[in-house]
């Protein structure tokens, strides 16, 4: 949908979905530097550590993993666009404040453009969200797209 919206719109960018099904941060960090090298994107849409989070990993390791990937992506050329999640509330509500508060720290650190929260238009909403409660479905796929686009047009150049 994205790669749709982008041509549709007259950009002419290429997406790359590099994503790994359960990927955490540490995983993530790992193949980043083969990504970039390899696609040698000019903007990069960071959407990790909701599986961290679910593991209750501890959040300096989310946050450090996150700032490696930033500076890498940054050290390539690349823009960052810095996507957030939120946990479910059983996770406490301290750790599932300061684990949304990585993102707005990061963020503002590294002067990133910020999706607060990816699943903002579908979260609540049972009939767009899969059976697990955590992933969108097909019907909510487009809602998330909406919440996405605003904050990734200020990277693209046409």
């Amino acid at each position: 949908m994205l790669q749709k919206r982008l041509h549709d719109q007259g950009y002419e960018y290429e997406t790359v979905n590099a994503s790994v099904s359960g990927e955490t941060t540490s995983g993530g960090l790992a193949r980043l530097s083969r990504a970039l090298s390899v696609h040698h994107p000019s903007i990069v849409i960071l959407e990790l550590g909701a599986n961290d989070g679910l593991r209750g990993l501890p959040l300096n390791t989310v946050r450090d993993n996150l700032v490696s990937m930033i500076q890498q992506a940054n050290q390539a050329g690349a823009h960052v666009l810095l996507v957030g999640i939120r946990l479910p509330p059983n996770y406490g509500a301290r750790y599932g404040e300061d684990f949304a508060a990585i993102y707005a720290n990061l963020a503002q650190r590294y002067r990133l453009e910020l999706v607060p929260f990816l699943l903002e238009k579908v979260a609540l909403h049972a009939d767009l969200m899969q059976a697990d409660g955590l992933h969108p479905d097909a019907q909510g796929e487009p809602a998330v797209l909406e919440t996405v686009w605003p904050h990734l047009t200020p990277l693209l150049k046409r």
